[in-house]
């Protein structure tokens, strides 16, 4: 038996080392803030939803001119996306997530003095393009601190922010939408207002509390800065030996495009759900702002619920492709009964919808990434999402511009029914991605950085 030293004790076998304590350490200060950055990001981009009918009556905003200026926004956000990270690498994270959202959160405040169509389409246009690089910035943000066995549990973690939002959006956007009249103002404009001011608020505190690199970490002793700095280098000397791909090579290959097509549907309704649900709602009639408000959290509430449900039966199959038909054919099926009887109906249709597309996209993720061959998986899941994401543009264009012509969003949930099925008809074509193949952890629907988990590195694009 070996003495114990004087002064020294015994090194315990469950006390965890100086990486993981490291770990543990970013997980609890650093994360919470970053979440609640995310739920006001996702309801600053989707508040507009709850203000369509006050936009017509006050400024004239048709509904061909409210889907076209909701789905601007996915256009900003596309074409400043990839330059906002490269500014992140160059500033930090302290500085540049702090910059995006304060300068997001002075965009909605301008939003609060909308008056006329054009300043609601330039604000919108320019709301993405604040917003660009916050989702896959955060994601790279933990490639700088996080080891790749760590990254998966906290982009699930975040990712869960993005649940939250918009459950909470309804009734916190309602609640502010009852303040019509107070100091002769009108509640939209109360909403946008004080939603801003709020960002711009969470901005300036994040600039005093987040940490751009470790060795900055006051919070972490020396041993664990050292051994979580160690664990993070020899990760990305990782990553500078992967393979290059090439965009182009990317862009006809035939798993990529397979992929891209689902994901397209997928947003395709899923945008629809956000930007029309509460107008939906607010047909039922007899109804409050807050109350559509807490009427339009009841389909996110139920898809979140599912979501979980789903991915743990999911993740453990050997094939993920019959889930996400499933949920595909569900989307589509709920998109086509809305259609049809009472709105009370027709928002049950439009939670069993909802239900669907969260599923679907639980599912999509992970398949998506197994089904990929490693040299071109994470280049590949780039391409996927920032093509499929214009779905964020084009429905809610559609909805709007067959709203006006035809006096109903019947053709635009019709128009979601077919391209759900259609997608769900092209899942067989994709390769099989089960759960052993996969990380098991759902990926991101926006940013791909730190797509890939595990021991294997990802791909640079060429």
């Amino acid at each position: 038996m070996v003495p114990q030293l004087p002064g020294k004790r015994p090194a315990s076998k469950s006390e965890p080392d100086a990486e993981s304590r490291a770990v543990g350490k970013f997980l609890r200060r650093m994360l919470p803030l970053l979440v609640l950055m995310l739920v006001v990001n996702q309801m600053d981009r989707t508040n507009v939803g709850f203000v369509q009918a006050d936009l017509k009556a006050d400024i004239g905003v048709s509904a061909t001119a409210y889907g076209l200026g909701a789905g601007l926004f996915f256009i900003g956000y596309a074409l400043f996306e990839v330059p906002s990270n490269m500014l992140m690498e160059r500033y930090g994270a302290r500085v540049w997530l702090t910059r995006i959202m304060i300068t997001w959160g002075t965009v909605i405040v301008a939003m609060s003095f909308i008056h006329n169509v054009t300043v609601f389409y330039i604000l919108r246009f320019l709301l993405g393009v604040a917003e660009a690089g916050f989702f896959p910035g955060v994601l790279l943000y933990f490639t700088k601190w996080l080891p790749d066995s760590s990254r998966g549990r906290a982009s699930a973690i975040f990712l869960g922010g993005s649940a939250t939002a918009y459950i909470v959006t309804g009734p916190i956007t309602g609640a502010l939408l009852e303040m019509h009249g107070v100091a002769g103002i009108a509640g939209w404009r109360w909403m946008f207002g004080l939603e801003g001011v709020f960002s711009i608020v969470v901005g300036i505190v994040a600039g005093f509390f987040l940490v751009s690199r470790i060795q900055d970490a006051r919070w972490l002793t020396q041993e664990e800065k050292d051994a979580l700095s160690a664990a993070v280098a020899r990760d990305e000397q990782a990553r500078d030996r992967a393979p290059k791909v090439s965009k182009l090579k990317l862009l006809v290959h035939p798993q990529v495009a397979l992929l891209t097509g689902v994901f397209f549907a997928m947003a395709l309704t899923g945008y629809a759900i956000t930007f029309w649900l509460p107008s939906l709602v607010a047909e039922i009639g007899g109804l409050s702002p807050f109350q559509i408000g807490l009427l339009s959290a009841i389909p996110w509430i139920c898809a979140v619920i599912a979501m979980y449900t789903v991915s743990h039966f999911a993740d453990g199959a050997p094939d993920r492709r019959p889930y996400l038909v499933a949920a595909l054919l569900l989307s589509a099926v709920g998109a086509f009964l809305a259609t049809l009887g009472s709105p009370w109906f027709g928002l049950l249709a439009i939670t069993l919808a909802a239900i669907g597309g969260k599923c679907a996209a639980t599912v999509f993720w992970p398949m998506a990434q197994a089904g990929l061959d490693f040299k071109i998986a994470a280049a590949g899941l780039a391409i996927v999402n920032s093509l499929g994401n214009l779905g964020g543009f084009v429905s809610p264009t559609l909805f709007g511009y067959l709203k006006d012509t035809t006096g109903s969003t019947n053709g635009g949930l019709y128009s979601l029914a077919t391209a759900s099925v259609l997608a769900a008809g092209a899942v067989f074509l994709i390769r099989r991605g089960g759960g052993s193949a996969g990380s098991g952890e759902p990926l991101p629907a926006q940013g791909t950085a730190g797509a890939a988990q595990g021991e294997t590195t990802p791909p640079r694009i060429a």
